[in-house]
């Protein structure tokens, strides 16, 4: 598993099923706080997963007692350039470096999106702040009974940047609850989260957690490759575009895809 060798991230194949890829966050004593070397790790993982043949579908959860506890806020301090001993650096510049750092992290989550496998979220114990970003990015979501879900950025003076504001909306589909979670930073709990529609379902312990969602990235397995990446392709698209602009959008995309298949019949 050389190819799938990460230290932040324990990589492998299900046991029962070579078609699908567990990701698990792996800092558990740090409740899988993202660390400067989690988003390089991400970025490749997915990026990797994309290119491999072998991978019909990505289950992401993670080890230790939390999901995620978001950003590694200690280890973010120490690299910005603020923190640099000595150095004076000017507005202009440090608005251009923090662009840059920024840009690196939204990229590492939006690689998950961009992927052409589907990756299916199980979430258990707290996801906050990055963590919410990161599931968001998810094609199919499920939690535990004991998930406790918070975009935790404005209780500590920022906005969240890696892309909840960005798309919670569009999969909660309610803005006045959105716009109370981000603002108030309150916490969500398992219930509320499959009530709004954050995750499709809530299993009643980690175990049985772990099991649906292995199950069902294995029947998304057992498709054609190549359908589930149009679907995947066409539904993200269709999210960001008009109806009718969708409708264009999968004639244009099938009129390629199913050359063959018109041909044959």
């Amino acid at each position: 598993m050389n190819y799938y060798n990460f230290d932040t991230l324990e990589v492998s194949f299900l046991p029962d099923n070579d078609a699908v890829l567990h990701v698990r966050l792996n800092r558990p004593k740090k409740l899988n706080a993202m660390n400067d070397q989690f988003w390089d790790d991400m970025r490749s993982c997915f990026d990797r997963a994309a290119r491999d043949n072998n991978v019909r579908c990505i289950v992401i959860s993670a080890n230790g007692r939390a999901f995620s506890a978001g950003l590694d806020i200690q280890e973010a301090f120490m690299s910005s350039p603020n923190a640099s001993s000595g150095e004076k650096v000017d507005a202009a510049r440090h608005g251009l470096r923090f662009i840059q750092n920024t840009k690196r992290l939204q990229d590492s989550l939006s690689s998950l999106e961009k992927c052409w496998k589907p990756v299916v979220a199980a979430v258990h114990g707290a996801c906050i702040g990055g963590g919410i970003d990161l599931i968001s990015a998810c094609d199919i979501r499920f939690c535990s009974d004991d998930a406790k879900f918070c975009i935790k950025e404005a209780a500590i003076g920022i906005a969240a940047d890696l892309g909840t504001l960005q798309r919670l909306p569009k999969i909660i589909g309610n803005h006045s609850i959105v716009r109370e979670l981000a603002l108030t930073a309150r916490d969500m709990y398992a219930d509320e989260a499959k009530e709004l529609g954050l995750v499709s379902k809530v299993l009643p312990s980690r175990e049985e957690l772990l099991k649906h969602a292995c199950h069902t990235a294995g029947l998304i397995a057992e498709h054609s490759p190549v359908a589930i990446a149009s679907t995947k392709a066409n539904l993200i698209y269709s999210r960001d575009h008009s109806v009718e602009d969708g409708l264009d959008y999968i004639l244009t995309w099938n009129a390629g895809a199913l050359r063959k298949f018109f041909y044959i019949i």
